[in-house]
């Protein structure tokens, strides 16, 4: 998931060659976990309302306009998208991550090389014996050094991605995210301009639930499963993040999995897994704002209206910015998701338990199981390829 940033930002990196763009826009990821919700009357079907001022000019509304009358539209780019439609569809928010470092490091030339410079350069780091304890503080560093460059240039919450090597270990989720808090700390980030994404396992799940406690907000990530969803709900997470492409492509190449099945027999597993979670939030009274990702098409974002945010790719929400829509054509658009349809939503007993380690884990099917899995090893991966970048460019220039 990522996000582009805004044109101060792509000026300042217009000077890197067509070459390192390419390198970059490959590593560089973004999200947008909305610094503000802004509640919206619930309506079974609304008219696609008009958004822009042309189109108040023309009397033309377009798809995009009433898609978002009832959802946060979130810009799913790069950073080197070209100029146009950074302007159109601005992101608000962002996510610094081990993949977001390494697109860093292989562009020296870059406006955040300074921030891992910095970060490579902290005298507290270089003081520790412990050679682990001193790689695990530079990443620290390095991943609130650039948080803040870009908490800088956006005005929403700046996401971190907690590293997965600790999602079967709470205590280890909750200092990482200490540690991490007290970097943003030194450098005067708020904490209410962040989100910490971690990986939505029990144990990350019950670290949320100790983080929320303190008053710190977290992101968990690589939901696939209704338990996940209503247990990470029930942590009081602040934003939970279902992934509805990849559930369809796992359904389309595997068997076996009982709630994908029984999801099939209705509708896409993605988008089921996203209305149950939905309806539960919202008719328990649950915090947590439900984000849908690996969104494919406009049918997609037409079946999520109501969620809270949708990240929608660049060339789908251009095709809603195209496709007009005349006053007198009785366009209109029905919002599936909406605190009226999850209240008139039933459950199961076995659905409204208070999860605990031994239920969610029976509850993990496959699909659940695997995608998480594959996510948390990507994860992984990445941040062992910053750690080896690391100890072979440190210590940086001028130290």
């Amino acid at each position: 998931m990522s996000s582009s940033l805004h044109s101060p930002l792509y000026s300042s990196l217009s000077s890197s060659s067509p070459l390192q763009e390419r390198k970059l826009r490959n590593a560089v990821n973004f999200s947008k976990p909305t610094l503000i919700f802004k509640t919206r009357r619930s309506f079974p079907l609304i008219r696609a309302s008009t958004g822009f001022s042309s189109s108040l000019d023309t009397g033309v509304s377009t798809e995009l306009d009433a898609v978002k009358s009832h959802s946060e539209i979130v810009p799913d780019t790069v950073i080197f998208d070209d100029f146009e439609k950074l302007v159109i569809f601005p992101p608000t928010a962002a996510t610094v991550s081990s993949s977001l470092l390494l697109g860093i490091c292989g562009l020296p030339d870059t406006k955040f090389k300074s921030a891992v410079d910095r970060a490579l350069a902290d005298s507290e780091c270089y003081g520790l014996e412990n050679s682990d304890l001193q790689m695990s503080c530079f990443f620290n560093k390095a991943l609130a050094h650039v948080g803040g460059d870009l908490a800088k240039l956006v005005p929403g919450r700046v996401s971190t991605e907690v590293d997965a090597r600790l999602a079967y270990d709470t205590h280890g989720i909750v200092r990482k995210v200490h540690d991490l808090l007290k970097a943003y700390t030194e450098i005067e980030v708020p904490p209410e301009r962040l989100l910490f994404k971690i990986p939505a396992t029990w144990q990350g799940i019950e670290a949320s639930r100790v983080l929320e406690a303190e008053g710190i907000q977290t992101h968990l990530t690589f939901v696939y499963s209704f338990c996940q969803a209503a247990a990470a709900a029930q942590a009081g997470a602040s934003v939970i993040q279902i992934f509805v492409g990849r559930l369809r492509d796992w359904s389309r190449n595997h068997t076996g999995d009982s709630e994908i099945e029984s999801a099939l027999r209705r509708e896409d597993p993605g988008l089921a897994l996203v209305t149950k979670a939905y309806n539960y939030i919202h008719k328990y009274g649950h915090k947590t704002k439900l984000m849908a990702a690996a969104v494919r098409n406009k049918q997609d974002v037409f079946n999520l209206l109501g969620v809270d945010y949708i990240i929608t790719p660049l060339k789908v929400l251009q095709s809603l910015k195209e496709s007009v829509t005349l006053p007198d054509e009785k366009y209109s658009f029905t919002r599936r998701l909406s605190p009226q349809s999850a209240a008139a939503f039933n459950f199961t007993q076995d659905e409204l338990q208070k999860w605990d380690q031994y239920s969610f884990s029976s509850a993990m099917g496959p699909a659940s199981v695997e995608l998480l899995t594959i996510g948390m090893d990507g994860y992984i991966n990445q941040a062992m390829r910053v750690e080896d970048l690391f100890g072979k460019i440190w210590p940086p220039p001028n130290v």
